[in-house]
């Protein structure tokens, strides 16, 4: 496709996202009715709303995120490689501080962009709002006031795949598939998630599955502008 942004200048990154309380009885009775108005129109009255509380970690209003994974080409032609780093744990504001003194620290110049399967569309407004919740300041790559859609500094591997498409979408195991990339969902998907982490309390396999998820993004850019895929002598998690 004829890609001409440096691939060290994209940050690829995934979240992964989980209700903020474990049971619909730990909401207060405020909550409960909140969420059952927001959820209405996505129920159409065929399922309560206790039983969609499940599902609440797609809203950052209801949500909470335990891992973002990054990351970021370094190194040309035959001798890049791709280094992955996460912020995961219990403590949000920490994961989101942290992430923010990345972006800050690493990705503020004009030419850095962010990139993530869906990102438009979830992540990136998720980490916003929750940053906001938080009370952090946004960064600059973020913040999106003001801005003119050709000043967003976004990429999403979604909305190249669709080509203008729209109406158009595909998720990120079926397009891995498609393309013949490793496929990042053999152990969990995000359904699991929010089980991984309450019942069996086991964030280090949530964080595996992110990285692998931020990988694969990155090794769709490749597979779109006819690059040599990654192989796992490439791949540096630190």
């Amino acid at each position: 496709m004829n890609f001409k942004k440096k691939l060290s200048d994209i940050l690829f990154l995934d979240i992964e996202t989980i209700p903020q309380k474990e049971h619909w009885e730990n909401l207060s009775s405020k909550e409960q009715e909140l969420f059952t108005q927001k959820t209405l129109y996505q129920r159409k009255d065929e399922i309560t709303a206790e039983d969609f509380y499940e599902r609440a970690g797609i809203w950052a209003e209801f949500g909470k995120i335990i891992c973002i994974s990054v990351g970021f080409f370094t190194g040309l032609d035959e001798n890049k490689m791709f280094r992955v780093k996460s912020f995961f744990g219990d403590d949000e504001h920490k994961i989101l501080s942290d992430f923010k003194d990345l972006l800050e620290s690493h990705f503020s110049k004009n030419q850095h962009v962010l990139c993530a399967h869906n990102g438009k569309e979830f992540d990136f407004p998720f980490i916003a709002r929750r940053m906001i919740i938080h009370q952090i300041v946004l960064p600059k790559k973020l913040n999106l006031f003001g801005k003119k859609p050709w000043e967003v500094p976004h990429l999403d591997t979604l909305e190249l795949w669709k080509f203008g498409d729209y109406k158009h979408y595909t998720s990120l195991k079926l397009l891995t598939h498609v393309l013949g990339v490793p496929s990042p969902k053999d152990d969990i998907d995000g359904s699991e998630v929010a089980k991984v982490y309450y019942q069996e309390n086991n964030i280090e396999r949530i964080v595996t599955y992110c990285e692998k998820d931020t990988i694969a993004v990155a090794q769709i850019l490749l597979k779109m502008n006819n690059e040599k895929l990654l192989e796992d002598k490439n791949i540096i998690k630190v």
